[in-house]
């Protein structure tokens, strides 16, 4: 099993091609279709795969966090993602993947593993409107098909994060103020529910507006069509949009090749991007500035993001002149 991944370094090359790799695995038979699914997980985030280890239970958690593990003198959280997502496991889940978030390692029990799987972020898909109302397909941020019919569940890990700890986050936002500029818009683009919130809630306490997207896709078809509007307004892009924060992982275009997009436009000049990203690892930073990026804010940091956000928009946006009498 610890062959799997003992190439994992080496596929960082695949940043900024728009690919990715991803690791398969099981949960169970899903209580309400009865089916066998499949999901996916980054490698990206993806420390180790290998047997469960001796958990110790803790008191006062959700059901699904089974308690913590040591690896190698760290404590570990673990949380068994068959019964937080509802699905009946056939096996015991004693098959942990220990994943990497934002510096934090925390380990998903899971039924079997199968194999890596490298593919186009093109040919991940967003789940259809109807997939996304019931708890399961919330979960699910992203959907690809394989040769043989399967389709791949990619699963909202930050949200089953942000879920499972339950953490009171109010104090996050208390010391984000009004930036004091008007008329100042931003564009930011993330597939994650649970991060696109938290966006919005440091947003709202700038006093910023805002333009959302899910992916990478949507957020350029926004931006091509915001240029051709000031085409026709005979204005400059950057007049009606001051700076763009963009996810890294995200279907049917990454953040990488986004960033490419807007930096090799010259209708984009002047226009600030700021990579907001759970991927904390250096050598992802360092892919985001080969590709053009201002700044880097790892992912629930409301204050840093907020700190960032003001510096450059109080460099990049002339405040307008008085009028004179």
């Amino acid at each position: 099993m610890s062959d799997l991944l003992k190439n994992i370094d080496a596929r960082t090359r695949l940043a900024g091609t728009n690919k990715l790799e991803i690791l398969l695995f099981t949960l169970g038979t899903d209580a309400r279709t009865g089916r066998h699914e499949t999901f996916g997980i980054n490698v990206f985030k993806v420390r180790e795969v290998m047997r469960t280890p001796a958990i110790t239970s803790a008191p006062d958690m959700p059901s699904a966090v089974k308690g913590m593990v040591s690896l190698r003198g760290i404590l570990v959280p673990v949380v068994d993602l068959a019964e937080y997502a509802g699905v009946d496991p056939e096996s015991p889940r004693d098959i942990m993947i220990v994943t990497e978030y934002n510096g934090h390692t925390q380990g998903f029990l899971v039924e079997a593993v199968d194999t890596i799987l490298r593919l186009d972020w093109a040919q991940m898909r967003v789940p259809p409107s109807m997939l996304t109302s019931s708890k399961l397909g919330g979960l699910v941020t992203a959907i690809t098909e394989l040769a043989d019919g399967r389709l791949v569940m990619m699963l909202d890990v930050e949200r089953v994060l942000s879920e499972t700890t339950k953490i009171d986050d109010e104090f996050l936002f208390t010391a984000i103020k009004p930036i004091g500029l008007e008329n100042v818009t931003i564009l930011y683009a993330d597939d994650s529910s649970v991060a696109r919130s938290q966006i919005e809630r440091t947003l709202n306490a700038l006093g910023i507006k805002a333009i959302p997207a899910v992916n990478g896709r949507v957020a350029w078809d926004e931006l091509r069509r915001l240029a051709d509007h000031a085409e026709a307004s005979g204005k400059k892009v950057k007049d009606m949009l001051q700076l763009v924060l963009t996810d890294v992982e995200m279907p049917e275009m990454d953040g990488y090749i986004l960033t490419k997009n807007i930096k090799s436009d010259p209708r984009f000049a002047g226009i600030p991007v700021i990579m907001h990203s759970s991927l904390s690892s250096t050598s992802n930073r360092q892919l985001g500035k080969s590709v053009g990026i201002d700044e880097y804010v790892s992912k629930f940091e409301p204050q840093r993001l907020a700190e960032t956000l003001t510096r450059l928009l109080k460099a990049n946006v002339v405040p307008a002149l008085p009028m004179s009498e």
